[in-house]
């Protein structure tokens, strides 16, 4: 490619994560999709890590968009207890949302790193991309039309530890098969477990932040030990606009997104995987 195009690859490829990371459409796959489109060669070690970088300004866009309610976990966990009884707004320290958050983290990261090998395979492959969006797709419908925003448990204070274990059980799912949506298997087992939609939503977004930065971080850290790359100026320059346009679209996404789900629900995203998914499959094909 050209150094035009490849400043337009950044900012088409960034502007892709950035929409599709936190919607539960699955973000790898459409990045594989688009790199594919774009005719970026699919050995190029360049492209491979930036994919992997990109996901980090995604990821920090969660930070800053929710750094008021993360800031204020952080002061209420670390809060002294009150004398006799705890009053009702201070849940014990196990039930607190931070520890939660780490233990559906734990619950994810090490069968993750057991099965790593087997997860690259997987990214490599467009036939389970399209088979794991087409599946997921109707197990997002069912359990939206099943359970809806029905859920007892509406806020993230009330989350109990067997439905954070298990949340954070259903993101091995999206790890070994690319295109099952990390956002989709979360919202999803929330759902299942009980928690309403905008409560799922909210503590996928929370989730998200130590799965992905530990995440891309181990996989840039392998890769750059494995594949060390010289980078040139131009190199630093295409980066970092992707790394700035996906952090700049997934904050808008976010707010969007909180306010669509609490109105309207999954299903649309569910049949968008569909129709992708076996358009994916008979591309392949």
């Amino acid at each position: 490619m050209s150094r035009m195009n490849d400043y337009l690859a950044a900012v088409i490829i960034g502007v892709v994560e950035g929409l599709t990371e936190f919607l539960p459409v699955s973000s790898t796959a459409h990045i594989r999709i688009t790199q594919e489109l774009l005719g970026l060669p699919r050995d190029s070690e360049y492209w491979k890590m930036f994919a992997i970088v990109i996901q980090l300004g995604a990821i920090l866009s969660v930070v800053v968009y929710f750094r008021s309610r993360l800031l204020g976990f952080v002061q209420d966990f670390f809060a002294a207890k009150p004398s006799g009884e705890a009053s009702e707004k201070q849940t014990s320290r196990w039930r607190h949302p931070m520890v939660l958050v780490l233990i559906a983290f734990v619950v994810t990261a090490i069968p993750c790193y057991l099965i790593d090998k087997k997860i690259g395979e997987n990214l490599e492959s467009l036939k389970v991309m399209g088979w794991a969006l087409l599946v997921g797709g109707v197990v997002m419908w069912v359990v939206d039309r099943m359970f809806g925003d029905r859920g007892a448990t509406n806020s993230i204070e009330k989350i109990n530890l067997r439905q954070a274990i298990v949340i954070g059980g259903m993101q091995i799912f999206a790890a070994a098969f690319p295109g099952t949506s990390r956002s989709m298997a979360t919202i999803a087992g929330g759902q299942i477990m009980g928690l309403s939609r905008g409560t799922a939503l909210e503590f996928s977004f929370f989730l998200s932040i130590p799965v992905m930065f530990a995440a891309t971080g181990f996989k840039l850290l392998k890769f750059m030990l494995d594949s060390p790359i010289a980078m040139s100026g131009k190199d630093w320059g295409v980066l970092s606009i992707g790394f700035g346009v996906s952090f700049v679209v997934a904050l808008a996404v976010i707010a969007w997104f909180m306010a669509w789900v609490r109105q309207r629900g999954f299903v649309p995203f569910a049949i968008y995987r569909i129709v992708i998914g076996i358009a994916l499959l008979l591309l392949v094909r």
